[in-house]
């Protein structure tokens, strides 16, 4: 025969019951009932049996004893003269002499055989077994003798009363049981229906009050879920409003770039309206990039590992490079100690989170400081670690930010520099996002060193 795994059997067991929650607690507790009364049951009708045998035993002894002194000793055959259809042979008394001689018994023709066992023992008589208890004296010897057929009839009489109890509690119990369990889950049931009738963009808190305290933290984490989908969804409404109305300018300046280019009577004309248009698409190409950049941050769940901070500077400061190299600016990585513009440290600044999304947060912060800041100016970069925290600090020799204007710079689309600089205003949200998406806070302040704007990221 093939051994069956463990698992299949669990897998058959959990098929078979019900996937309601109230019935399986149901079932579960109505098996433990049914199964604990009828253990009690039996246990409570083998107690009742065996009291009964010790009650008839004491009675048939304290008969016995009884008589010890109640027949003369030259008594000769005896006895009570009854109708023979009036005697109980159930109950038998016998007496006998110590010589053999039957001298009273209770019943006309009970024809018990003399034991020579005294005390309790069991006799085939009548067709049947009798209980018998004899007892000697000094001259006679008495025989108390009972049908085990009817002490058995009455011993389970009295069992079965004994039952009588268990029978009415058992259902009164299953009720208790029923109504405890449906009490207890009313709560759950009152949730399924408040979320059975939302509607689809109903993402409010859902109640848990009186809640088990097993379904309380399941509460708790879907409201948590509703929360963070309802910031998702704000987001989203928000982000392709700005992103609608932010387009519709580079949109209608390419359309009107396009008419000059078509329009143009010469070759210089139409060389001069090609640039135009070229630069447009950058600006829009740039615009959308920007957008999908900051789309992605806000949404973004990804997995976070232990980041070298000062690493994911360098491989920045490599992406920007062109850009500054033809702007003619000094920008570079000062070491934490000196404060000079040296060789990279060689102690690493670790934080936990997404290589790639820092490496976006640094480029972004010196692709602004090198737009916003004058050809030849200057702009520095620095990664120290202050106590718990790891610091990243970017300042630059540009015009910097007012104060009362540097907490709304931060959000999309917003541009308080200087003019004519490129740019659509979503450099410093996509640093905010990503910022905020690692645990990190942005302070924006005036450079004591080079006069213009100081970006501080710290982490942790």
């Amino acid at each position: 025969m093939k051994n069956v795994p463990t698992t299949s059997w669990h897998s058959a067991l959990q098929s078979m019951l019900p996937r309601s929650l109230r019935m399986r607690l149901l079932v579960f507790l109505l098996a433990a009932i049914v199964l604990a009364g009828a253990v009690q049951g039996a246990l409570a009708y083998r107690g009742a049996l065996d009291e009964a045998d010790a009650l008839f035993d004491y009675h048939m002894q304290q008969t016995a004893l009884a008589l010890r002194s109640g027949l003369p000793v030259d008594a000769q055959g005896l006895g009570p003269g009854l109708d023979p259809e009036d005697e109980n042979h159930e109950f038998i008394v016998q007496v006998w002499t110590n010589e053999g001689l039957r001298i009273f018994e209770s019943a006309v023709g009970a024809a018990l055989p003399q034991i020579a066992v005294l005390g309790f023992a069991n006799v085939q008589a009548r067709g049947g077994t009798y209980r018998v208890f004899s007892m000697q004296t000094r001259s006679q010897v008495i025989q108390v003798a009972q049908n085990m057929a009817a002490r058995r009839d009455m011993a389970r009489s009295l069992a079965l009363r004994t039952l009588a109890p268990l029978a009415i509690m058992a259902p009164l119990l299953v009720l208790a049981v029923w109504w405890g369990v449906s009490r207890s889950l009313a709560p759950v049931e009152r949730v399924r229906r408040q979320l059975a009738q939302r509607q689809a963009d109903d993402l409010s808190p859902v109640s848990d009050a009186q809640l088990p305290d097993e379904v309380q933290p399941l509460v708790s984490e879907l409201n948590l879920l509703f929360e963070r989908v309802q910031r998702a969804f704000d987001a989203q409404e928000h982000f392709v409003a700005d992103a609608a109305h932010e387009l519709r300018s580079p949109l209608a300046a390419l359309r009107l770039q396009l008419q000059g280019l078509q329009r143009a009577g010469d070759d210089a004309a139409r060389a001069v309206a090609i640039e135009r248009l070229s630069a447009g698409i950058d600006r829009a190409t740039r615009l959308v990039e920007q957008l999908l950049t900051l789309a992605r941050q806000e949404a973004s769940t990804a997995t976070t590992e232990p980041v070298d901070l000062r690493a994911v500077v360098q491989l920045a400061l490599a992406d920007v490079a062109p850009a500054a190299q033809a702007r003619s600016m000094d920008v570079g990585l000062l070491d934490s100690a000196t404060a000079t513009a040296t060789a990279t440290a060689t102690v690493p600044v670790t934080v936990r989170g997404n290589a790639e999304a820092l490496r976006m947060l640094a480029r972004n912060l010196l692709d602004n400081a090198i737009k916003y800041t004058p050809p030849g100016g200057q702009v520095d970069v620095q990664v120290r670690r202050e106590g718990d925290q790891a610091v990243l600090t970017v300042e630059d020799s540009g015009p910097g930010i007012a104060p009362e204007h540097r907490e709304r710079v931060m959000q999309r689309f917003v541009r308080e520099t200087s003019e004519g600089a490129p740019g659509s205003g979503l450099g410093l949200a996509i640093v905010q996002a990503i910022a905020q998406g690692h645990g990190a806070k942005v302070q924006l302040s005036a450079s004591p060193r080079l006069g213009g704007l100081l970006v501080t990221v710290r982490f942790g």
